[in-house]
């Protein structure tokens, strides 16, 4: 029986659901040290790095769950409401027509695709109905320029009759090294398919080309999540795929790691990883090779492989699996009882259920945020809270200096309500352009949800509340009608 993480109930979620419990959602985190992709995304490349938050459960032209993501572009005062753009497939120059429970903005990945100097967005609509196909999806690229965001281009699905969901997974990287962005899409099937050498405002790209891994496939399975950096230190993106183990009578989560090569990802040299869906890649450590960092928010004491332990029996951990010229290494793992980290692993806290990684300090060494959405504060439930772990030689210091911000903190706006589920999306960025990463948090659950996400900067050492803000979706031009969730996942 396959365990289906509470994120991924996502794009079939329904506004009866909310009020249920906690829902969480999946979001890939790619921070990546190869030849093209980068860690920050820069739409109108004007030396700011951006953001784009979903607002997938949208109303859209009167259509349920239509479906929006919102781009914010980054200043030397971060993030706010009015620098940005909305878009949904009602925008003007955007493929497709807004349709009820479409889902378009739930998944993303941003990457120079055509090489212009200007990031763009790549944007799925995974439960578009195409030509009949029920459930077929659609993958979309939202070009970026100098005015930003604007325009796009439909990525076909090469077989549409093999899966459904073209798009539940995305990911971009230059995973042969050839110096042109390459993306990687998921569906329902355990194929993963990659369009490389640069793709074109005509569509068109260099070639394509597929590979498998060892997870189920069909219905609810295949690719849950996909996730980009430079593992091995040898210029090429490598590439974490997330799905349904096959190799045991539980199906539960498992991940692949598959290396970039000359000729792109080669699926032969896949390694099995440590459990988790929420994965980012970052070099904790300075050595130079990127670092697997996976959220694991089930029982930290069990690696899943038993029937008998339920989902959120305690709080969640994290594993840190370290990169080395080989590929994945040595794995620690980090919970809310390791070290001073604050809080203490207790059921349904979710720690791990989202995290993302950036350099907050500038010392060369990624940082780590972690969210635990769940976390339950002065008799709050599910009010949620975030945790900021540094970087170091030794890898993520759980001694000293890390830091915990909920919407009771002092400086952050908001205050601790049920449900709002602050730190169901977290990510580093800088904003702001001192080469110090920001951080938005989002909390999807925000006003019974309507959702949110707040802005707390760096100051150069860390992060601060001082110039904090929160972002309404009204604020953005989100309709607040049926729960648009906004803030429930972020580009990778």
């Amino acid at each position: 029986m396959h365990k289906k993480h509470l994120r991924l109930a996502l794009a079939t979620a329904t506004a009866a659901a909310l009020t249920g419990g906690l829902l969480t959602f999946t979001a890939a985190t790619a921070t990546a040290a190869d030849s093209v992709h980068h860690p920050v995304a820069d739409f109108n490349n004007d030396g700011y790095g951006d953001v784009a938050y979903s607002a997938g459960s949208a109303t859209v032209g009167g259509k349920k769950g239509a479906g929006q993501i919102v781009a914010l572009y980054g200043s030397a005062s971060g993030v706010t409401s009015t620098k940005r753009a909305t878009i949904s497939q009602n925008t003007t120059g955007v493929p497709g027509t807004a349709e009820t429970n479409d889902g378009f903005g739930w998944m993303s990945a941003y990457g120079d695709f055509n090489a212009d100097g200007f990031d763009d967005l790549a944007v799925s609509a995974d439960l578009e109905d195409v030509d009949g196909d029920t459930d077929g999806g659609t993958v979309l690229i939202v070009w970026g320029s100098a005015s930003g965001l604007s325009g796009a281009t439909t990525i076909k699905d090469p077989a549409v009759s093999s899966h459904d969901r073209w798009g539940k997974a995305l990911a971009a990287g230059d995973f042969d090294g050839d110096g042109t962005e390459d993306l990687a899409v998921g569906s329902s099937s355990n194929r993963v398919y990659v369009f490389k050498g640069g793709i074109t405002k005509s569509g068109s790209y260099g070639g394509r080309y597929s590979f498998t891994t060892d997870i189920h496939s069909g219905g609810d399975s295949g690719t849950l999540m996909l996730t980009a950096g430079d593992v091995n230190g040898d210029k090429r993106t490598d590439l974490v795929v997330d799905g349904y183990e096959t190799d045991s009578d539980y199906g539960y989560n498992t991940n692949f790691y598959v290396p970039g090569t000359a000729s792109g990802l080669d699926a032969a040299y896949a390694q099995e990883l440590k459990r988790g869906v929420i994965t980012g890649i970052g070099d904790v450590n300075g050595d130079g090779f990127g670092d697997i960092v996976t959220g694991q928010d089930w029982d930290p004491s069990k690696d899943g492989s038993e029937p008998s332990v339920p989902e959120s029996s305690t709080g969640g951990k994290v594993h840190i699996i370290y990169g080395s010229a080989e590929g994945p290494a040595t794995t620690v793992a980090v919970t809310q009882n390791s070290g001073n980290v604050p809080g203490s692993s207790e059921r349904g806290d979710w720690f791990g259920s989202e995290l993302s990684l950036g350099d907050i300090n500038g010392d060369g060494k990624t940082d780590l945020v972690v969210g635990a959405p769940g976390e339950n504060l002065n008799g709050v439930v599910n009010t949620g809270a975030v945790t900021v772990l540094y970087g170091s030689e030794s890898g993520v210091n759980t001694a000293s200096g890390y830091q915990y911000f909920a919407q009771s903190t002092a400086g952050v706006p908001g205050s601790d309500e049920k449900d709002d589920a602050f730190g169901g999306e977290v990510k580093l960025t800088d904003v702001t352009g001192d080469g110090k990463a920001d951080l938005t948090v989002g909390a999807y659950g925000e006003n019974t949800g309507n959702g949110s996400v707040v802005y707390l900067p760096s100051d150069g050492t860390k992060i601060t509340t001082t110039g904090a803000r929160s972002l309404s979706p009204t604020s953005v031009g989100v309709s607040t009608d049926a729960y648009p969730l906004f803030g429930a996942n972020a580009a990778s």
